[in-house]
């Protein structure tokens, strides 16, 4: 599955291309759309590129992507909640201050309703004696200073007397009923007052909660944000502890390749092949890709490698089928590639043509024997270098191996 060695053949002309449906090259369907986030879409890559990696290093690969994918969302959580914080002890020190003020206010709004209301006590209490004189005879009394009076100017002196009296009285239940219309309004004031230092104080304590929920929320994202910087230091901490080891298994798996192009350009240049039938290639199995032919680069171990085939996801123990009509051979096993078949399917401008299914969970087929386009001839698997279930499929020429999406159907289907 890997190479690293790029192939530069005489053979790659177009020419090796005439009159065959099934090498003009096209597009790729990519994998059917799904919720994954960026995370997970970055373990998917870690997977795909360390398929010759230890257990140790995938994991560790796994961890350091998914933390490295979640950190710019942590960072940000934890610069937004410092702002958050901040805007909430502002705003609960602005609500504190204007819940005192209003306190202030009402206390002076209740200090002078209590003062009209004794203005109102004092009032009644001098309508109240005026009430008590009427009724024990004051005006009787006021009557017979007049009948007393010596002649008329002693009336009128007299008589003024009386008025200045009845004025006075009446000058006090006037008081009595100002005072007691200015009590109603401070009563009113005060209720105003109460209500808005009621409702201040309120939006206080909501605030200092608000401030107080916005401060434990700014420390769970700061600890989150160290939680995972401290997963990516023990990830590259295993990954650097696995280096050599995961080297040498490149080194292996680029053996192995080297040793099967080898063979398959042996076995092409023996045999007397007829030309190829023509046709673009049969789906080998009913999945979706999930991995593409191509260079991949292991920013890890900084190491680049060819992946010389398309990964098909399926479920374990999906049938596979032969991609045209052709002869096996080969079928065994293969290092990285686990459970390993390649099919000759003839030549094309003198050229062997190739496809080979790996990762097999069964292989059906011998070597030598002939099958037809659609026959199963292996069960998908995760053997060898795999991280799971799914068919790596390759299309060779001579034994180079070439991006199978040219030669696949359009729709993968």
């Amino acid at each position: 599955m890997w190479s690293k060695r790029r192939h530069r053949r005489k053979y790659e002309l177009p020419a090796l291309f005439a009159g065959l449906l099934l090498l003009a090259p096209h597009p790729a369907q990519a994998a059917p759309g799904n919720d994954a986030d960026r995370a997970g879409k970055a373990v998917q890559r870690a997977e795909a590129v360390l398929e010759h990696a230890t257990d140790l290093a995938r994991t560790a690969a796994r961890k350091l992507e998914t933390a490295t994918a979640a950190m710019p969302a942590a960072q940000k959580k934890v610069a937004t909640s410092r702002g958050t914080v901040a805007a909430a002890l502002a705003a609960a020190k602005s609500a504190g201050r204007k819940a005192a003020t209003a306190r202030q206010d009402y206390q002076k709004v209740a200090g002078r309703f209590v003062e009209a209301r004794e203005r109102v006590d004092d009032a009644r209490e001098r309508v109240d004696e005026i009430a008590t004189a009427s009724y024990m005879g004051s005006n009787f009394a006021r009557l017979n200073v007049l009948v007393d009076a010596t002649g008329p100017a002693d009336m009128m002196a007299r008589l003024s007397i009386v008025e200045q009296i009845m004025h006075r009285q009446q000058e006090d239940v006037d008081t009595l009923v100002v005072a007691r219309r200015d009590a109603r309004t401070e009563q009113d004031r005060a209720g105003l007052a109460k209500r808005a230092a009621e409702q201040a104080e309120t939006e206080a304590r909501d605030r200092l909660t608000a401030a107080r929920a916005a401060q434990a929320a700014a420390e769970r994202a700061r600890l989150a944000l160290e939680k995972l910087t401290q997963t990516r230091y023990a990830a590259l901490k295993v990954a650097n502890a696995q280096r050599s080891v995961v080297l040498a298994r490149y080194e292996a798996a680029k053996a192995e390749e080297a040793r099967i192009e080898a063979a398959l350009r042996g076995y092409s240049i023996k045999s007397g092949d007829a030309k190829y039938g023509g046709g673009r290639l049969l789906m080998p199995v009913t999945g979706w890709k999930s991995s593409d032919y191509g260079e991949r680069y292991d920013p890890y171990y900084r190491v680049w490698q060819l992946h010389a085939g398309m990964d098909i996801a399926a479920g374990g123990g999906s049938p596979i089928r032969a991609a045209a009509f052709g002869r096996v051979i080969r079928a065994g096993w293969a290092g990285g590639y686990g459970n390993y078949t390649c099919l000759s399917h003839g030549r094309i401008s003198g050229v062997g043509f190739q496809t080979c299914y790996g990762h097999q969970s069964a292989i059906l087929v011998r070597i030598g024997e002939y099958v037809r386009r659609g026959e199963v001839i292996g069960l998908v698997g995760t053997t060898g270098a795999s991280t799971g279930n799914h068919l790596h499929f390759e299309t060779r020429f001579d034994g180079a191996p070439r991006d199978p999406a040219n030669y696949l159907p359009r729709c993968l289907c």
